[in-house]
This record gives structure tokens, C-alpha cells and sequence, in this order.
């Protein structure tokens, strides 16, 4: 079976070359981003937050400088920080709005978003990634892109990362997918910055097919949740496992699905997946129930 046409395919199918063309795109815009050393808070809701999560813990593992990750709706930000980042697709999120108005009015403010025209824009410098902007409700490409563009200003080579994305793109999806199409219940680990990616993953999948999914530190795997492993469910992990969880998680029956590839990478094959189930469910991956792309609040 082959994965039906959607807005939300078709836009996952554009990631490794958009990921590509980040690099100019960080290039052109360095001065707007953290440079090596400043204390930087990155304010962000949803999947803007993961990948505001995931910068931060890539930043700070390459010794760049302190960096911290707040949910737009509730920042901390009595902290002295030398920058503020700001991911936002859609450009009007009400709380992303509203936190961006306490910002001190004497620090650099930076925001990436992919929706011209919108409020956010007006609100610092911006960075506006429209060529990756989405009819989906559901962020694919945009915070992949926007993970990438920020990996590359770190000083990333991203080129092995657009070669697995295109692997994993090239490949029959209802093939290498088949013990996790059907697993009745998926949980996601990770560390470091796959941490927050599969927090990312695990949301996908609840987004587009209203799917049983979870997600954890892998280290903290076995503190709890693996008590709900079983056969028939499955453990999806992005990048490497701490030791000896490979052996615990066999132990319980339930499929491992784990590739040495970039967990960017992997979180492409997770995209597919959505499409799949949500095809299988007869459900439309574009159109989410209960979901809107904005959040605006009365």
C-alpha cells in the first residue's frame, strides 16, 4: 500500500532538501542567532517547543553557552539571558504573543516562523521560513527546518542527516514499517536531544491518528513505564540506548524499533508512519479533531 495523498505527506516528502537550504538560511541570518557564550532562552508551545528543547540541549552539550527552553505559556524569565529565540509557525499563537510583550525591551530578540504577514513578526527580528510553511495543521517540515537551520548556526554538518532523510523518504513504508503500523501502543525514548524528539514523535502520531502513544528519557524508561510493554506493543527509540535497556526491553515481548541513523532522521519515518495509520483508520492526517493551526485565546 502506498501512502495516500495529503498535504501532511506531501510536505514530509520536502524535508531533506529543506533541511538542505538551511544552511544558507542560518548563513544569511547569523547575526540574528546566539552567538557562542550569550545566555540564551528559547520560548516556544507544542512542537515549537520540542524543537526549542532540543536546541537547547544540543547547544549546551557542545559548550556554546547556557540555554534554556519555556513553554511560551508559562516562560521563566526573571533569569538573565543575553537573547531570546522565539519559534512560532503561525505567527499569531496567543500566548506566544503575550510572552514575547514581557520580553525586556533591551535584549536581542530573535523569531523563526514560516507565516508572512503575521503579528509575531512585528514583535523582534525576524526570520521568516515561508518556503517551508504548511497547509497541514499538523508541523512537519517547518520545525524540522527550523531544528536544522539552528543545527547548521551551531556549527553542524546536516549533510549525512539529508542523506538518511532520503533513504528513509526512498523507502516502502508499509515494508519497513510493519511492526509498528499495527502495534497497539508505541512509546518513544531518547536522550539528549532525542529526548525531545521523541516527545515530538509521540505527539505526531497522537495528533494524526488518535493513537496510544507515549514518550520518555530512555534512562528513565525503566523507572515506571516499562511496565506497560508487552507483545503486540512497541519501544521506538532515537538514537542510542543507554546500556543494557535493549536487554530489559526484549524481555518484555514488545517489538524494538531502532536504527542507528539521526533521530531528525528517524523522526522522518515517523511522519510516514502517521500517514499510513491514519490512512488505515480512514482519518485525514491534514485536519486533526479539536486541532486548529493557531492557538488563539479570547
Amino acid at each position: 500500500m502506498s501512502i495516500p495523498a495529503s498535504h501532511l505527506a506531501a510536505e514530509v516528502a520536502t524535508q531533506p532538501d529543506d533541511w538542505a537550504r538551511a544552511e544558507a538560511t542560518a548563513a544569511a541570518h547569523r547575526h540574528l542567532l546566539p552567538v557562542s557564550g550569550e545566555r540564551v532562552a528559547v520560548l516556544g508551545c507544542g512542537t515549537s517547543l520540542f524543537m526549542a528543547r532540543a536546541f537547547a540541549a544540543l547547544r549546551e552539550s557542545d559548550g556554546q553557552g547556557l540555554t534554556d527552553a519555556w513553554p511560551a505559556g508559562e516562560p521563566r524569565l526573571a533569569r538573565s539571558y543575553d537573547r531570546y529565540l522565539v519559534i512560532c509557525r503561525s505567527g499569531t499563537t496567543t500566548e506566544v504573543l503575550d510572552a514575547i510583550s514581557t520580553l525586556p525591551e533591551d535584549i536581542p530578540r530573535t523569531v523563526l516562523c514560516s507565516s508572512a504577514g503575521t503579528p509575531v513578526l512585528d514583535l523582534a527580528d525576524p526570520i521568516l521560513l515561508d518556503e517551508v510553511d504548511e497547509h497541514s495543521v499538523i508541523q512537519t517540515r517547518f520545525a524540522t527546518t527550523t531544528l536544522a537551520l539552528l543545527r547548521w548556526h551551531l556549527g553542524e554538518d546536516l549533510r549525512p542527516v539529508v542523506g538518511q532523510a532520503r533513504v528513509a523518504l526512498a523507502e516502502n513504508a508499509a515494508e519497513t514499517l510493519a511492526n509498528v503500523r499495527h502495534a497497539e501502543q508505541i512509546s518513544f525514548v531518547g536522550m539528549g536531544f532525542a529526548a525531545a524528539l521523541a516527545d515530538e514523535a509521540a505527539l505526531k502520531l497522537r495528533e494524526s491518528c488518535r493513537f496510544w502513544t507515549e514518550s520518555y528519557l530512555a534512562t528513565e524508561y525503566r523507572h515506571g513505564p516499562i511496565s506497560i510493554a508487552e507483545p503486540g506493543r512497541a519501544v521506538w527509540a532515537l538514537g542510542p540506548l543507554p546500556p543494557g535497556l535493549t536487554d530489559d526491553l526484549r524481555a518484555t515481548g514488545a517489538h524494538i524499533e531502532h536504527r542507528g541513523v539521526d533521530p531528525m532522521a528517524e523522526l522522518v519515518r515517523v511522519h510516514r508512519l502517521c500517514a499510513l495509520r491514519a490512512a488505515d483508520l480512514g482519518l485525514d492526517p491534514d485536519h486533526p479533531r479539536n486541532l486548529a493551526r493557531s492557538v488563539i485565546l479570547s
